[in-house]
């Protein structure tokens, strides 16, 4: 045990070290923080004043109804023909212009602008108005009764709800963000282990080590070493998040993104625990690919299948979160590999008890020490045959050999 905290402390000081950890961990915090100050310098950039428009409404049509209503636009009311409205747009004397123009019981608008872009668009939003301030006129000139008045313009009220007996809680696209951040930070944090290897076995520091303990030692030391600097990595991020959050960003906008009522200390616990576990898998499994590599130039190619199979059971858990209710995301939060990005959320949406949770970490728990167990012995007979390009079936032969 002491040589695994030997072995620990050393990784965790050579990769505090590290400019490219340091670097790294300053522009994500700095992107966090600018992050969440983008509402307010969108709203610095933005006028208090509201958008003026011309409206030229010869015949009459909505019969001055125009000049007390807010639309959310300054209105300008004008009489002018085409030709003076189109010399005052190329003049850049205004911006743009409504002429509205009533034919039989049609009515004819024109939206002028001075070039159509790709960034030129109807203001829509005004059409819907003025076709509503029209609507209006009309009905009022019918003397129509409160009630026959509803009845022409009722109330929908729309509910969305389902049939299953299982109900979805919290806000799912906050969900899936807080899904891709766990992703990462485990990700991240795990490939390191296999660089990491792949490094002092290739260099004269992994002869000063197998000499002073046991391969076995290294790997648990490694493993533990990169874990505990990824995880004050995210609870730097995280804290950062907080803050930023409770800074830059107001109440409403908090409400809108995240539902703070799914956000308990027992889902803290949950999400710490499966971050953890998570990075132990894919540690190992990069610990394993790691062994197997003969040089750093050969890192990226031989963790290819890990990155595949991490990357796959992520959309695993990512896309089934999309219909959580759903048989295979039920699969997605107990299998190993996808369950540390899906069942803390399945639970924070309150889809999963107690029971569903300890299952999902019993089966988690087991397939680390399986994966462990063979990246241990991989890792051991890799490093007394250094030089030679380590195959699939040399790999499966050296794992039976050690258990015989």
């Amino acid at each position: 045990m002491r040589d695994i905290f030997t072995v620990m402390s050393f990784t965790i000081k050579d990769m505090l070290k590290r400019k490219s950890f340091i670097i790294s961990t300053l522009i994500i915090l700095i992107l966090i923080v600018v992050g969440f100050n983008i509402p307010n310098l969108i709203s610095s950039f933005e006028s208090d004043s509201k958008e003026s428009i011309l409206i030229v409404d010869k015949d009459n049509v909505f019969e001055g109804a125009l000049k007390n209503l807010d639309l959310g636009y300054e209105i300008k009311i004008s009489n002018e023909d085409y030709e003076e409205i189109k010399d005052k747009i190329n003049n850049d004397e205004i911006e743009d212009a409504i002429i509205v123009e009533k034919q039989d019981n049609i009515i004819n608008i024109s939206y002028l602008v001075q070039n159509i872009s790709l960034t030129s668009e109807i203001p829509n939003d005004l059409i819907d108005s003025l076709r509503e301030v029209y609507k209006n006129i009309q009905l009022n000139k019918l003397n129509l009764t409160e009630e026959e008045l509803k009845t022409i313009d009722p109330i929908f009220n729309v509910d969305l709800k389902q049939v299953s007996d299982k109900e979805v809680s919290g806000n799912i696209f906050a969900i899936m963000i807080l899904s891709i951040f766990l992703f990462y930070a485990i990700y991240f944090c795990a490939y390191q282990v296999s660089s990491s290897i792949t490094t002092e076995k290739t260099s004269k520091i992994i002869e000063t080590l197998v000499t002073s303990t046991s391969p076995k030692n290294i790997v648990l030391g490694k493993t533990l070493g990169i874990g505990s600097v990824g995880l004050m990595q995210l609870i730097a991020v995280i804290l950062t998040t907080i803050i930023s959050a409770k800074l830059f960003l107001t109440k409403e906008i908090l409400d809108l993104v995240l539902d703070m009522s799914t956000i308990t200390i027992y889902l803290g616990i949950i999400v710490f625990i499966y971050f953890i576990l998570g990075y132990f898998i894919y540690a190992f499994l990069y610990a394993l690919t790691g062994s197997t590599a003969n040089k750093p130039e050969d890192v990226q190619s031989v963790n290819t299948p890990v990155a595949l199979l991490a990357v796959a059971s992520f959309y695993l858990s990512y896309f089934t979160m999309m219909n959580p209710t759903s048989s295979l995301n039920t699969f997605a939060s107990l299998f190993p590999l996808s369950s540390p990005f899906c069942m803390p959320f399945r639970y924070m949406m309150g889809l999963a008890n107690m029971t569903d949770v300890l299952l999902s970490l019993l089966i988690l728990v087991v397939s680390i020490l399986i994966i462990a167990k063979c990246a241990i012995k991989i890792y051991s007979n890799a490093i007394l045959n250094y030089g030679s390009k380590l195959s699939l079936k040399d790999m499966i032969n050296m794992f039976k050999d050690n258990n015989k």
